[in-house]
């Protein structure tokens, strides 16, 4: 149960709280890194009910409900493995849907820098820390956060390759030690189940 909420709290900061919450605010978003997002919090959910039931199983010695609690584990496992693949594969991807977002809203920018879209890359650049895309000659119009360091951070697209590259690792590294604890959970689980079932079979 505390692994799960775990993973909620992690994949909901990724989605609101991190860096990449600012591309969620515009029309587009880049669906493929925070359908990684909702995929952990979803798995996150399902082992904190799953341990749930599992703790009523133990508490009952029940090896129906150890047995069930051991199959959702087995499913949760393979889903984490799945989203695991899905997030490696798909990170060069994830990383130029959010570039292309940047361009988009630069170039708009470039054509009318008034009004929203002014605000819309003032909200990137602040969450980003960064301004613009390595063009020096175009940063003098562009609204820049305070105390940048320029040229060092002029570059937002490498910004966002870095960010994304940071935040997929993180969930990496969430879905290694959650796939841990579940690998333990299904190993228990059954140690539970059979010494449930022999110490019926000797009453």
């Amino acid at each position: 149960q505390l692994a799960g909420l775990a993973v909620i709290a992690c994949g909901l900061w990724l989605r609101f709280g991190g860096p990449m919450a600012e591309f969620a605010t515009d029309k587009k978003s880049p669906e493929l890194f925070f359908m990684g997002l909702y995929v952990l919090v979803g798995a996150g959910a399902i082992m904190s009910a799953v341990g749930f039931f599992g703790c009523c199983g133990a508490a009952r010695e029940s090896q129906c409900l150890i047995g069930t609690f051991f199959a959702c584990l087995l499913v949760i496992f393979a889903g984490e493995v799945t989203a695991g693949v899905f997030a490696f594969i798909g990170k060069k991807v994830a990383i130029q849907e959010a570039q292309k977002i940047y361009d988009d809203a630069y170039e708009d920018y470039m054509k009318n820098p008034v009004g929203k879209v002014n605000s819309t890359i003032y909200r990137y650049h602040v969450a980003l820390q960064c301004c613009g895309k390595g063009n020096v000659e175009q940063q003098t119009g562009l609204p820049c956060p305070e105390n940048i360091q320029l040229p060092k951070a002029s570059n937002c697209l490498v910004e966002i390759q870095n960010v994304i590259d940071t935040n997929l690792h993180l969930v990496g590294i969430v879905g290694i030690a959650i796939a841990s604890i579940t690998i333990f959970g299904m190993i228990f689980s059954m140690i539970l189940c059979c010494t449930i079932r022999n110490m019926r079979e000797m009453i």
